[in-house]
């Protein structure tokens, strides 16, 4: 399976199929079923320092299959060809699952992924590697978490003091397609100078939650943004579920239910450079991951009345959005499509949303 990646992408131009402008939102179809793997999904980008995107996933023949494992790609500063999928982890005989890229300020690149002890992810684990060049070569892999259960999904963040925050959570339930009620967001806190990641407590809620995004409103002031847990049918009424830590992201409030659809899917939450928050949600409570939407808010969490679908194909879906905002101030989402199989990247400006205001 591996050998013969790159001999598909040495005749194709993987990354050069993209969809016209649609009002200042420009969509690039980045690889599909024309590569190997058969499961490609989630998928998480950073921009580097020296300005090239990279992007990770997970792969193979699918999401609880034994024979998965993380492959990167990277899109250089100018280039319009992500560079063919590498395998850069692989846990022998076990089931590798969600990976996180990040570029800490000191030039460390970390890559964060889930391995899998058991048929379910509550049998699963937090490894990780770093890579001192760029992406281009990685250390070892190491533990972060021996905790049954415990998984990543979003990037962290620098905090005011210069420690890092992972959001991470802890899945229950040991059901392929149901998460428990005590499922719970947490995260892991790096201290500025240490080395040592250092969990907090568990959010609480109502039915349970997972997969937070977090970004600092204030010295004090954070808010998370995450999933809800338990199933998948109408009757759920999903929403996203909200909480706010008021001492610097130490302890962290119960989780309570917002007025976003959540079908049960994937969410992400970043502060964009002018201060601007942005959430990126499946705007729809039933198990339909589509339209995907971008939300803005200009007062700090307040409200936000700014709007608008980046994606709204019906019978497809948009699932697992990962937003960053490169040094150009233009705003990137990743996300996976049909079934799993496709991987699209969406650019566009912050005004492409501004521009549509909610009623």
């Amino acid at each position: 399976m591996r050998l013969g990646l790159a001999a598909f992408c040495g005749v194709l131009i993987c990354g050069a199929l993209t969809a016209p402008a649609d009002d200042g939102i420009r969509i690039e179809r980045v690889f599909g079923p024309e590569l190997p793997d058969a499961y490609k999904h989630p998928v998480s980008i950073s921009e580097l320092a020296n300005g090239d995107l990279y992007l990770v996933y997970y792969g193979g023949s699918g999401e609880y299959g034994d024979d998965t494992w993380v492959r990167g790609s990277r899109l250089a500063k100018g280039s319009t060809r992500w560079t063919t999928p590498e395998v850069i982890a692989d846990t022998p005989f076990r089931g590798d699952g969600n990976a996180v890229i990040w570029q800490a300020p000191d030039g460390i690149v970390w890559l964060f992924y889930v391995n899998r002890y058991g048929p379910t992810w509550s049998d699963s684990r937090i490894k990780y590697k770093i890579s001192r060049d760029g992406a281009k070569t990685w250390s070892d892999s190491e533990m972060l978490s021996f905790e049954r259960g415990t998984m990543v999904r979003a990037r962290p963040i620098v905090l005011n003091n210069g420690d890092y925050l992972l959001p991470a959570y802890h899945e229950t339930g040991n059901d392929p397609e149901f998460d428990g009620a005590t499922t719970g967001s947490y995260f892991y806190r790096k201290k500025k100078g240490s080395h040592e990641w250092v969990a907090t407590k568990p959010i609480h809620s109502r039915h349970g939650n997972l997969q937070p995004s977090v970004v600092q409103i204030t010295e004090k002031d954070l808010v998370a943004y995450s999933r809800r847990a338990g199933g998948y049918s109408e009757k759920d009424n999903g929403r996203l579920v909200r909480s706010e830590s008021h001492d610097g992201g130490y302890t962290w409030s119960d989780g309570k239910e917002t007025d976003f659809p959540n079908p049960n899917a994937a969410t992400d939450f970043i502060k964009l450079h002018n201060g601007h928050l942005l959430l990126v949600y499946n705007n729809d409570p039933t198990n339909i991951r589509m339209p995907l939407t971008a939300a803005i808010s200009l007062d700090g969490d307040k409200t936000y009345p700014y709007r608008r679908n980046i994606v709204n194909q019906p019978g497809d879906s948009a699932a697992y959005p990962t937003a960053i905002q490169t040094s150009d101030g233009k705003i990137h989402v990743v996300y996976t499509s049909k079934k799993r199989t496709v991987i699209n990247h969406a650019v566009f400006d912050e005004n492409a949303i501004l521009s549509s205001r909610s009623r």
